[in-house]
C-alpha cells in the first residue's frame, strides 16, 4: 500500500482546457451541455479539466483566451464558431492564430457533398468554404455534418477545434479526438465506484464515516454528491494500474461496508426502486401501496421497473380523508381524533391496503408537502410512512422540509427504503 501510494505523487497530471465558442450560450439561449459531456469522457480518461470558459465569437476574445491556455495546459478542446455563414469565424482565426493560410481539403469536399446529397441539399459557395481548412492542422473529417475538426499543436499544447452540434461534435471527438489524444498523450488509468446511500444527511454520514475517509490512501479520492433523498459517495483512484486501482477501491468499500451496513443500497448506476424489484421478486413477495402526499409516486416508482406486475398489485391513492376512510377502511373516529398526518391513520392505511390487495408487504403515506398547510404540532414536511408486513406493521415519522417536489420524492425513496430494509430480514 505505501509503496504504491509514493508511486501516485510522482505521476504528471494531465491537464485540460475546454472552450465553447457562441453568442447564443453567453445570452442564455442554450445551455452549454457539450463541456459537461466532454469532461465526463476526459475525466474517465485520466486528463483533468482545469477550466471550462465560453467566449463570444469575437475573433480577438479567441486569440487572447487561446494565448492564455497555449502552454498552460496540455489539451484545449474548443467547440462551436464552424459553420458556412459569415458570423462563423473560428476558422480564419485559428489560422491565423497559428500561422497558417487557409487551403482546399479534397477529402473534406467529397465528405461535405456526400452529406448534401444524401439530404438532397445542392451545394452552393458557402459550402464550399467549409472545406476550406488551416494547411498546418490535422483535419478530422465530420461524418454527421458539414463543419470539420482541426487538431493543432503548440508548445507541448493540443489545441483541438470541433462543431459545436452535439450530434456532430459527440461522435467526432468519441472516435476521433479521445483515441488520438490517447496516442499522444500518456494518461495514466482511472476507476471510480460510487456507493449509494439512503435516508442519512450529509452531515450525518460524514460524522458517521470519518475515520475510514481520513485513512483513505492519497491517491483515492472520495466526494459526497447529495440529491433529494440519497447521498451519493464516489471514490475515485488514477495511477499507472487499473486492475491495482480496482483492488484498492473494492477493499476500502468492504470497510465501508461494515460501517453503514444497510444504509448502502446499490452502486454506481443502481436505482433503489430496482433494488427493491428485485428482492420481491426473487423472495416471490407482493407488495401494494396506499398513498396521500406522495399521489402515487411511490407506485409509479416501482411500476417503472419491466416486470412489475410480477410483485406489485396495486394502489390506492387516498388523498382526501373520505376517500380514506370510504375506499380504504381507515376508521371515521382516527381521521377525527390523530388527523390524516398521523401514526394511528398510516397504520391502518397500510394493513388495509395490504388486507385489500391480499399483498405480502404494503407502504402507506400520509403528509404534509407544503408548501402551506403545516401548523406548529405538525409542521410542513411532516410525514408518517408504514410498512405492513407477514410480521406486523410499523409507522415511521419524518420532517423533511419546506420544498414541495423533494417532501415528495424523499418520501417515496424514504418507503422504498424501509421496504428493502424489511424484506432483507425476510
Amino acid at each position: 500500500m505505501n509503496k504504491f501510494c509514493k508511486l501516485q505523487l510522482k505521476k504528471i497530471m494531465i491537464t485540460a482546457h475546454i472552450i465553447t465558442i457562441g453568442d447564443e450560450i453567453l445570452i442564455g439561449q442554450i445551455l452549454d451541455r457539450n463541456s459537461a459531456w466532454i469532461a465526463e469522457l476526459l475525466h474517465l480518461s485520466g486528463i483533468k479539466v482545469a477550466q471550462i470558459t465560453s467566449i463570444s465569437d469575437s475573433p480577438k476574445h479567441i486569440i487572447d483566451t487561446l494565448a492564455e491556455s497555449i502552454g498552460k495546459y496540455n489539451v484545449v478542446l474548443v467547440t462551436g464558431g464552424l459553420g458556412p455563414t459569415k458570423d462563423d469565424l473560428t476558422k480564419q482565426t485559428l489560422a491565423d492564430f497559428f500561422n497558417t493560410k487557409l487551403v482546399l481539403n479534397e477529402k473534406a469536399l467529397s465528405q461535405i457533398e456526400k452529406i448534401l446529397s444524401g439530404k438532397n441539399i445542392e451545394m452552393n459557395e458557402l459550402n464550399k468554404t467549409q472545406a476550406l481548412l488551416p494547411e498546418s492542422a490535422k483535419i478530422l473529417i465530420n461524418y454527421h455534418g458539414t463543419a470539420s475538426g482541426m487538431w493543432f499543436e503548440k508548445k507541448e499544447t493540443v489545441v483541438v477545434s470541433m462543431p459545436g452540434v452535439p450530434f456532430e461534435m459527440k461522435p467526432m471527438f468519441s472516435e476521433q479526438v479521445l483515441p488520438l489524444l490517447k496516442q499522444h498523450i500518456k494518461t495514466q488509468a482511472i476507476y471510480f465506484k460510487t456507493v449509494l446511500t439512503q435516508g442519512i444527511p450529509e452531515s450525518e454520514l460524514a460524522m458517521r464515516i470519518a475515520d475510514w475517509e481520513n485513512q483513505l490512501p492519497e491517491f483515492i479520492k472520495l466526494a459526497y454528491l447529495p440529491q433529494p433523498g440519497i447521498v451519493r459517495l464516489r471514490l475515485s483512484a488514477q495511477g499507472d494500474s487499473l486492475e491495482a486501482l480496482k483492488q484498492f477501491v473494492n477493499a476500502e468499500i468492504d470497510k465501508l461496508k461494515t460501517i453503514l451496513k444497510n444504509d448502502i443500497f446499490g452502486y454506481d448506476e443502481d436505482l433503489l426502486e430496482e433494488i427493491v424489484g428485485r428482492l420481491l421478486f426473487e423472495k416471490r413477495k407482493t407488495v401494494a401501496t396506499a398513498e396521500s402526499c406522495t399521489g402515487g409516486y411511490v407506485a409509479h416508482l416501482i411500476t417503472s421497473v419491466p416486470g412489475a406486475s410480477s410483485y406489485f398489485n396495486g394502489s390506492i391513492v387516498a388523498y382526501s380523508n373520505d376517500i380514506k376512510e370510504q375506499v380504504l377502511g381507515v376508521k371515521k373516529n382516527t381521521l377525527l381524533q390523530y388527523g390524516a398526518v398521523s401514526e394511528q391513520t398510516v397504520l391502518e392505511m397500510a394493513m388495509q391496503v395490504k388486507k385489500q390487495m391480499n399483498v405480502d408487504y404494503a407502504i402507506a403515506v400520509s403528509g404534509i408537502s407544503g408548501p402551506t398547510g403545516g401548523t406548529v404540532e405538525k409542521p410542513v414536511g411532516t410525514t408518517w410512512i408504514a410498512i405492513a408486513s407477514p410480521q406486523g406493521v410499523k409507522a415511521y415519522h419524518f420532517v423533511f422540509g419546506d420544498h414541495r417536489e423533494r417532501n415528495i420524492r424523499r418520501a417515496a425513496l424514504k418507503s422504498l427504503n424501509l421496504l428493502r430494509v424489511e424484506l432483507l430480514k425476510d
